[in-house]
């Protein structure tokens, strides 16, 4: 018999990840003893359907679990089953980036409380033990910022525009076909997932709590052919890209497309791949990669986080850092439909600006807040890019020719 039993909620991608991982472990002292699940008709073989429950308190109140893990979608019965199982001292581990975001502060209190940990390396770029690395190796460093592509099912979708020529729909439907993407992949295009990611990064990056409705977000779902053919005319690339940036006691924190160089390690990161780059005083910057979507890199990386409970692992969270959110001006490149939707005296300077038949962009700096407005009033007639180097910004117009 094995001295970790484990009670697992949901059978997903994660959770079949998890469970062949686990079971094709031998080095594991744990077992999954049962999967509480919604669905009572669907096939599950070749599992017993003798492990599968539909009443999440004969989990919860079983006193041989002693591992909770919870893979299930909707964060709000996510956080009250772990809520419920650190009360009962059940070491919890959570890939539910969307609960533990938006509920962090509350998970902290009730660890500290019930001392019982909460691990949740899946919850962050898949298969990249960031959480890991920020809470361990960088406990010492300073860090000055943190940034990469968190989320694997749009770096899939526009690695399919740039490489193959795809359309966005065939992009997005192989990205669902191969399991990157989900039915409704408005959290992953939309940029709210790597923004629900990076407020759990800036908790142990920088100490902070900051709610992922403070964080800005644009996605994808706007880039046009125009847009990706004035990427490929300079070598460049899109790339989702979340950062956290600091300056003095300042902090600034988006989630939206950047044009990158072929200098930038985020350049040559593809398909579901990840790449988070660590900025520190001491070690300067620092490259983590890997696969950060799919059933078995995240389960393996649930599957790191129960073998290190079976060790007594739990996160440290450090003080807090005496930071301030600011929105200042960054360079950004906007395409219209119209010009006239757009209030051009918002911008501080615009150092490029064409205007066609069908459309027009222009290359100009301006405070975020009010990018907001521009990107709120005309919605879906705009898209947005911001430009972006290896460690710094970069003017995008340093690198085209003026249109006459």
């Amino acid at each position: 018999m094995s001295k970790y039993k484990i009670g697992l909620f949901g059978f997903g991608c994660v959770g079949k990840g998890l469970y062949e991982t686990l079971t094709t472990n031998n080095d594991l002292d744990a077992e999954i003893v049962k999967i509480c699940v919604k669905n009572r008709d669907k096939d599950r073989s070749p599992i017993s359907k003798d492990k599968f429950i539909y009443d999440p308190e004969e989990i919860l109140n079983d006193e041989n679990i002693n591992i909770v893990v919870e893979l299930i979608d909707d964060a709000k019965a996510a956080f009250d089953i772990v809520k419920k199982s650190l009360e009962k001292g059940k070491a919890v581990v959570s890939a539910n980036k969307k609960m533990v975001a938006e509920n962090l502060p509350e998970l902290i209190e009730l660890q500290q409380k019930y001392n019982t940990p909460l691990l949740y390396e899946g919850a962050v770029c898949g298969s990249i033990p960031v959480i890991r690395n920020l809470n361990d190796y960088y406990a010492s460093e300073q860090i000055t910022e943190v940034k990469g592509i968190f989320n694997g099912s749009s770096n899939y979708i526009l690695t399919k525009l740039f490489q193959e020529g795809q359309s966005y729909a065939e992009a997005l439907k192989e990205a669902q076909d191969n399991g990157f993407a989900e039915t409704d992949p408005t959290l992953d295009v939309g940029g709210f997932d790597p923004k629900f990611k990076l407020s759990i990064v800036i908790q142990h990056a920088f100490g902070i709590a900051v709610h992922p409705e403070n964080i800005f977000n644009w996605g994808i779902q706007n880039i046009s052919d125009q847009d990706i053919e004035f990427a490929k005319e300079r070598d460049l690339k899109i790339k989702l890209v979340a950062k956290a940036s600091t300056i003095d006691d300042q902090i600034s924190l988006l989630v939206a497309p950047h044009y990158i160089d072929s200098d930038n390690p985020l350049y040559h990161v593809e398909n579901e791949f990840n790449c988070v780059l660590i900025n520190g005083k001491y070690a300067s910057e620092q490259t983590l990669i890997g696969k950060g979507a799919g059933s078995l890199p995240t389960g393996l990386a649930v599957l790191a986080d129960v073998a290190s409970l079976t060790k007594d692992y739990s996160y440290n969270y450090n003080e807090s850092r005496p930071l301030t959110i600011t929105e200042g001006a960054s360079e950004v490149y906007l395409r219209f439909d119209d010009v006239n939707d757009i209030d051009l005296s918002l911008f501080e300077s615009i150092s490029e600006k064409f205007i066609g038949q069908k459309h027009g962009y222009l290359i100009g700096k301006i405070e975020l807040s009010d990018l907001k407005n521009i990107l709120k009033e005309a919605d879906h007639k705009v898209n947005v890019v911001f430009t972006s180097g290896k460690d710094a910004e970069i003017e995008v117009s340093k690198l085209t020719y003026s249109y006459a």
